[in-house]
């Protein structure tokens, strides 16, 4: 069983939105700054934490949570709250909720028309939230992280990311060793990913005892294809800020923030992460008033601003209402305790079963549709949705299955595309095999096939697959959807 002293969570909690709070605080006015910077300390009025969509949007989720339960969010479900919910259009946000109302579902509506910046910042900014309701319990925490990331950052950079600094929180309830946690972090991305290549060179300089400006300018060469205001090298600064800081709460900050860029960002996570590792003691109480426990939000609709937390305290306490929850909906044999416990040395380790390539071994043009009571499809395509009149796609439909209609062996497919759209030969019946049930569910059978547009190619455009079975009282629709 993971145990967790009550206490001592909620005060590593609290620590994280005041760290995040600090942080952002502090490196706001100077995001963006390409040269190196020599910051000291706040510029902004004392008692004023200034707003930041990075602690916006898990606010959000935080809602979402509430109101949904942990067993039923995913993508799809927060793509809504980014419709519903946050007004700012700026980048991969505006590119990403201009993909959802055309239709495309993440982690598509993360990819197209989105190179320049599925690899951003956008996502590995938010993941205190996910830590926050799945403490120690990491795979629980990149799970919820990867449905996040993929809305606006698809399958790409941005996402890994994400995932990287959700392993690295959570594990920081039971860990405080940097170095372990940061090969925490690595173990749950691709190795090849530029993420990882960012923070193993960030690693081995700190290592070699090179100088931290100087690791900076190793981290800003590596990333130059890539350009300004990218994941890596951001979260390359984070990892600066976080080994030549050793701990200590204002160098570690103001390290990330110097190295410049993305610097309210960085200098959040940092704060946020130290925070969890060291409680409110490791905060100074000078800067603990300067900013104060107040939430300012900047990019959350007005109608939905009144139903979030106000302050850091109130956040926490929200929070850890839901994590027994949330525990229990992993399978995670959860409690917490009045009693000090110090979670097993091995207790980190022993939940390090999922990692990037099994939560995004898909193609990023694809995205999932539920019906939680009888199945879910994944809907691939072998290219871009965005299509010409005439041109041909690949299309597979991966089943997944409840005990329910998997004792029906079969399902029964009928295309239904759009007027003069040609839907190539496809299994009319679709066996499913005997298969163990993975979260619930069976399968997976698959069919594969091809679909060539018409003369007429609207902006949006549906082909419908309609499921039926033995056992199921209605006919499911599934959208495979096509932009002109």
């Amino acid at each position: 069983m993971l145990k967790l002293h009550r206490s001592t969570y909620i005060d590593k909690l609290h620590a994280c939105w005041l760290g995040k709070n600090i942080g952002g605080t502090l490196g706001a006015p100077y995001e963006g700054t390409r040269a190196m910077l020599d910051i000291q300390n706040f510029s902004s009025p004392c008692g004023e934490p200034l707003p930041n969509d990075d602690l916006d949007l898990q606010l959000v989720w935080l809602a979402a949570m509430e109101e949904v339960g942990p067993k039923n969010l995913n993508a799809n479900l927060l793509s809504e709250y980014w419709l519903d919910w946050i007004p700012p259009h700026w980048n991969e946000y505006g590119i990403a909720k201009t993909n959802l109302r055309l239709g495309l579902l993440p982690p598509m509506s993360g990819e197209v028309d989105n190179e320049k910046w599925k690899t951003s910042n956008g996502a590995w900014i938010r993941s205190e939230i996910w830590a926050g309701l799945s403490p120690v319990a990491v795979d629980g925490a990149i799970r919820y992280a990867v449905m996040d990331a993929m809305v606006d950052h698809g399958v790409s950079e941005g996402t890994y990311a994400e995932i990287f600094t959700a392993a690295l929180q959570s594990a920081a309830y039971a860990e405080s060793n940097i170095t372990v946690l940061l090969h925490t972090a690595l173990s749950k991305i691709p190795e090849g990913s530029m993420t990882a290549k960012t923070v193993r060179l960030v690693m081995s300089c700190y290592d070699e005892g090179l100088d931290y400006k100087e690791t900076r300018e190793k981290v800003v060469a590596i990333n130059e294809p890539l350009g300004w205001f990218q994941a890596p090298a951001n979260l390359g600064f984070v990892v600066i800020g976080l080994l030549w800081g050793q701990g200590d709460f204002k160098r570690s900050v103001l390290y990330a923030i110097n190295c410049g860029d993305d610097t309210d960002c960085t200098g959040a996570t940092v704060g946020a992460t130290l925070g969890i590792i060291g409680g409110t003691a490791s905060i100074p109480e000078d800067w603990k008033q300067f900013v104060g426990d107040r939430i300012v939000t900047v990019s959350i609709s007005g109608m939905y601003a009144l139903r979030v937390p106000k302050t850091c305290h109130d956040l926490t306490e929200r929070i850890a209402a839901l994590v027994p929850s949330v525990m229990a909906s992993q399978g995670v044999d959860f409690a917490f305790t009045d009693e000090v416990t110090v979670p097993d040395a091995g207790t980190v380790s022993s939940v390090q079963r999922l990692t990037a390539d099994d939560l995004l071994n898909r193609s990023p043009y694809s995205y999932d549709i539920t019906h939680y009571h009888a199945l879910s499809v994944r809907v691939e395509l072998d290219e871009t949705p965005r299509v010409r009149p005439g041109e041909t796609r690949q299309v597979t439909l991966t089943f997944f299955c409840n005990p329910r209609v998997q004792e029906s062996r079969k399902l029964q497919l009928r295309m239904i595309p759009p007027e003069g759209w040609e839907v190539g030969p496809y299994n009319r019946t679709v066996s499913l095999p005997y298969a163990q049930p993975i979260h619930g569910l069976w399968g997976n059978a698959k069919t594969s096939f091809t679909v060539t547009a018409g003369p007429g190619v609207e902006v949006i455009n549906r082909v419908y697959a309609e499921i039926t079975c033995p056992t199921l009282p209605y006919p499911l629709l599934i959208p495979i959807t096509f932009i002109g």
